[in-house]
């Protein structure tokens, strides 16, 4: 988010930054996310371009966007993780198990993408930045939280990410599950976007602001896969205008840190709003 000091915050290697949705109705989930989340859209396409891409933002900062789903696939979210060079990063992730669906392209002047799977199919995109940084406004109310992945193995997990990304696996305390970190983050942003990131964390778990994600171990039977969170104020109130909306709320649940409720979207897209209450109150 853009801080006092006037900068845009900006995405270390191995950071996760954007997040996208695809939708086979873009203005069925225009409707739905504006009302849900109060996002306002633009589409970044220059007139005449084809296609859409609808870049959603909260007070003019970016949050997120929405763009068609190509032919006949099924609505879904997407997590972009930030690197220095998307080529190198590209021939890394086949290198080292995981599988390149789409190659790194220039959507210029925003930057370059791919599209990869790793090697237990989970599907994840590139993003070296250009014009577009990434996530402007991050853990508010409406805005993205965090990507967490969801997956059979977590050894082999970050034995395939770790060399890509530089990642460390943590058990923070013992409600904080597996947290993914990037050291040195917290630092950035104290630099940055965030001078008082450390102060006003002093109360979390050390090694907190270096967090990028979480690492979700499944069942045999489910599907890999990377999955989104909101920020909301209230779980209960998001969730019913989510309902009201055409959504379904799969599961709600609570824990020492957040209430959460899964939701489905009305094309069928899956992902969490999470209200945040930790013991002391702060953060």
């Amino acid at each position: 988010m853009v801080s006092g000091m006037g900068e845009l915050r900006t995405y270390p290697h191995g950071v996760t930054s954007w997040i996208d949705t695809e939708q086979p109705d873009l203005e069925a989930a225009r409707v739905f996310y504006a009302g849900l989340f109060g996002w306002r859209m633009a589409d970044a396409k220059p007139p005449g371009a084809p296609g859409s891409y609808l870049i959603a933002t909260i007070d003019g900062q970016d949050v997120a966007a929405v763009a068609p789903t190509l032919a006949a696939a099924a609505a879904k979210w997407n997590t972009y993780v930030a690197v220095d060079n998307a080529d190198a990063t590209a021939a890394a992730v086949t290198a080292n198990g995981g599988a390149l669906i789409a190659p790194p392209e220039d959507a210029d002047p925003a930057g370059r993408a791919a599209t990869c799977a790793d090697p237990f199919g989970a599907k994840f995109r590139l993003w070296q930045a250009g014009g577009r940084l990434g996530a402007q406004r991050t853990n508010s109310p409406g805005a993205w939280n965090f990507s967490d992945l969801y997956t059979p193995d977590r050894d082999a997990a970050m034995a395939f990410y770790t060399p890509l990304f530089g990642w460390r696996a943590a058990n923070l305390d013992q409600g904080a599950g597996t947290m993914l970190q990037v050291p040195g983050y917290g630092d950035h942003l104290a630099a940055t976007v965030d001078p008082g990131i450390h102060e006003r964390q002093a109360s979390a778990p050390a090694g907190f602001a270096d967090v990028i994600g979480g690492l979700v171990v499944i069942l045999a039977g489910e599907t890999p896969r990377w999955h989104v969170t909101f920020t909301v104020a209230d779980r209960d109130d998001s969730a019913a205008t989510a309902e009201r909306l055409g959504a379904t709320v799969v599961t709600s649940s609570d824990n020492m840190w957040t209430k959460d409720a899964l939701v489905r979207d009305p094309q069928g897209a899956e992902f969490t709003v999470s209200q945040f209450t930790p013991p002391d109150g702060n953060w």
